[in-house]
């Protein structure tokens, strides 16, 4: 059963003035309920008893012909935040699967302790919900009503989620806490896609043969005493399998939150399939409960709104033009788009690490993308990362536009080849750079598209090899091509995708220690550039400085006295072209198989001879991470 801890914080509520014609008719308010912890970044619920609805309710839809805003002011300081609110059923329905009630709720997470003060705005009328100009008629006595609460400082026994804070996009490549100022880099699975196709969900059902509904059983193993379900003890294994990926080092997960007519055609927000104006509380709530968790669990939620499939009427690579049902407002920003992002916006918001994606292998017009990322900036009040992915040959069509304009895209969601992700992924950090985009640049799907990431070595029987057309690649090669090659090339990490043709691939994966050995090299490189200190957000790609016989060594120079170098595989040493030859340096080597860090040593530049970067003998047909910084 979900636990709800009443905020422990005065609270104090106020009526404000009513005019004479509405005090007419106006009766007693109900009961502000605020419940959660009263802390920075924490979410605070905020519900009460308002007009009683289903969620099919027509003329009035409480999804389209209310709109619940609700504007929150840090006194001390003036900053403010207009929330959008929801529906809510019966307050409880993740429990109760309640299709009706008169519940109306809005989630804050408060950036900063001291007083807060809360106004509601209530309105109703067609559409009112998703026209923001329009004012609709006072829902009364709700709307105007006032209040103020008292925000606690940070607990020194908070989770880390929460002594971080939110995640943003400033003027970086790279996405970073607000409270720590530390950066992010990105660390975990791209797959499966259709995470959220679970039957532990409501009404949650299956119409493809090829997406299966995921039971995630090989995760119960991983659920705790004290962690949430839902509903007769549902939700264990997806709860577990968020646990799985703290505990292995990962930082993200990603999923789509709509998918009919694709390839899993099992995930929507809708009391149906093909509902579009109609939200399945329940399911939603429960939802939240599993976002909630990989929050504590310090996991970005990458929330992909669609694929390509569905985002529009265009298919193939001529775009040819077939009409597609699923297809939200046949790919513009209309009543179906709007209402779909206001209520994720409205739901998920709080979350403190969260990355909106527009579409997986996106295919909609620049037009009808900006449009949409607009609106999304609209009605999101704590702007949250916008990214988008599109389909590897068409990255230049796609993400070209952008750069001419001024839009609220921070990011993009690379898809290349495992083998070319150092090339792409520079090509725009240089790119974005030269427009001053500063965007933050991720591989999050690696290709073949039938193969992605293979499982590890043993798993189900397989070799450890992925065989693309002949030519073999491994996990080494994953490690050496993909993870290194996204961060040497100033990228902010990777997602894991999986393919479609291996075990445990995109579709029916239930079972992320398929890949732990990936998981693994994934936290080393995270925990190496962490104990490294190398100050990547000051950093450039510059292999220029580099003299050697492979073209996969990489360097990354900051300040002209800090160099970071990765040495491939086939590479047993490499000259560094020092500014400086003489001076004294200390090289500080890294093993990213496993993180072990060698003995410091100190070396000194010379005019007769290179600076060579030489591996250990023992280990000298392995890559290598070094650390170069000038001696003071």
């Amino acid at each position: 059963m979900r636990i709800r801890s009443i905020c422990a914080c005065m609270v104090v509520f106020f009526l404000s003035t009513i005019n004479t014609l509405e005090q007419s008719f106006a009766e007693t308010l109900p009961e502000m309920q605020i419940e959660g912890i009263c802390e920075p970044w924490r979410k605070i619920t905020f519900q009460f008893a308002g007009p009683t609805c289903t969620e099919m309710s027509e003329e009035p839809n409480p999804f389209l012909d209310y709109r619940l805003t609700m504007t929150f002011q840090h006194a001390p300081s003036g900053k403010t935040y207009r929330v959008p609110g929801h529906f809510a059923a019966d307050g409880k329905a993740g429990e109760t699967s309640a299709k009706e009630g008169s519940i109306w709720r809005t989630y804050f997470s408060p950036d900063q302790s001291g007083l807060w003060t809360w106004a509601i705005e209530f309105v109703e009328g067609q559409d009112v919900a998703i026209d923001l100009k329009s004012s609709g008629k006072r829902v009364v006595p709700y709307n105007g009503w006032k209040g103020q609460f008292e925000v606690s400082s940070i607990s020194k026994q908070a989770p880390l989620a929460y002594q971080r804070g939110r995640l943003v996009h400033t003027d970086s490549r790279y996405l970073h806490y607000l409270q720590h100022r530390e950066i992010y880099i990105k660390m975990g699975p791209d797959s499966p896609e259709t995470y959220l196709a679970s039957p532990d969900f409501d009404d949650t059902i299956s119409r493809s043969k090829k997406g299966p509904l995921l039971t995630w059983k090989p995760h119960e193993q991983d659920w705790r005493t004290g962690d949430p379900v839902w509903k007769d003890n549902r939700g264990k294994g997806l709860i577990g399998s968020l646990n799985y990926l703290n505990a292995v080092g990962c930082n993200v997960i990603s999923f789509l939150t709509y998918n009919a007519g694709g390839d899993g055609d099992n995930v929507w927000p809708y009391v149906s399939r093909d509902e579009n104006f109609h939200f399945d509380c329940s399911k939603l709530d429960q939802w939240g409960i599993v976002f909630d968790h990989a929050q504590n669990q310090n996991l970005l939620l990458h929330i992909k709104f669609q694929e390509t499939e569905n985002d529009d009427n265009r298919h193939g690579g001529k775009r040819d033009i077939k009409p597609t049902p699923t297809a939200l407002d046949a790919g513009e920003t209309d009543r179906e788009r709007k209402v779909y992002l206001r209520e994720l916006v409205s739901r998920f918001g709080s979350l403190l690490a969260l990355e909106w994606n527009l579409g997986e292998e996106n295919t909609q017009t620049f037009e009808q993308q900006l449009a949409m990322a607009e609106y999304l900036a609209e009605i999101d009040p704590y702007d949250h990362p916008i990214v988008l992915h599109t389909y590897p040959n068409e990255q230049d069509k796609a993400y070209d536009p952008f750069l001419k304009v001024d839009s609220p895209l921070t990011g993009l969601s690379l898809q290349n080849s495992w083998s070319s992700v150092y090339d792409r992924t520079l090509y725009w950090v240089e790119k974005s750079q030269k427009y001053h985009k500063h965007w933050v640049i991720c591989n999050d799907e690696q290709g073949p598209a039938s193969l992605g990431v293979p499982p590890d070595p043993d798993y189900d029987g397989f070799d450890g090899i992925a065989q693309d057309n002949g030519n073999g690649y491994d996990l080494n090669d994953i490690r050496s091509e993909t993870l290194w090659g996204n961060l040497m090339a100033g990228g902010a990490g990777v997602q894991y995708y999986f393919g479609y043709k291996l075990a445990e691939n995109d579709l029916v994966c239930d079972d992320f220690r398929s890949r732990a050995m990936s998981w693994k090299y994934g936290q080393v490189a995270l925990q190496i550039l962490k104990d490294s200190k190398f100050p990547l957000a000051d950093s450039l790609p510059n292999d220029s400085l580099l003299n050697g016989n492979s073209k996969r060594d990489h360097c990354l120079t900051a300040s002209g006295q800090l160099w970071l170098i990765y040495l491939s595989r086939k590479s047993p040493e490499v000259e560094l072209n020092l500014p400086d030859k003489k001076s004294s340096y200390e090289e500080i080597w890294f093993d990213p198989l496993n993180g072990e860090q060698l003995p410091i040593q100190n070396t000194s530049a010379s005019e007769d001879k290179p600076f060579a970067l030489v591996k250990p003998k023992e280990k000298s047909d392995q890559d290598w991470v070094v650390l170069v910084r000038l001696r003071k």
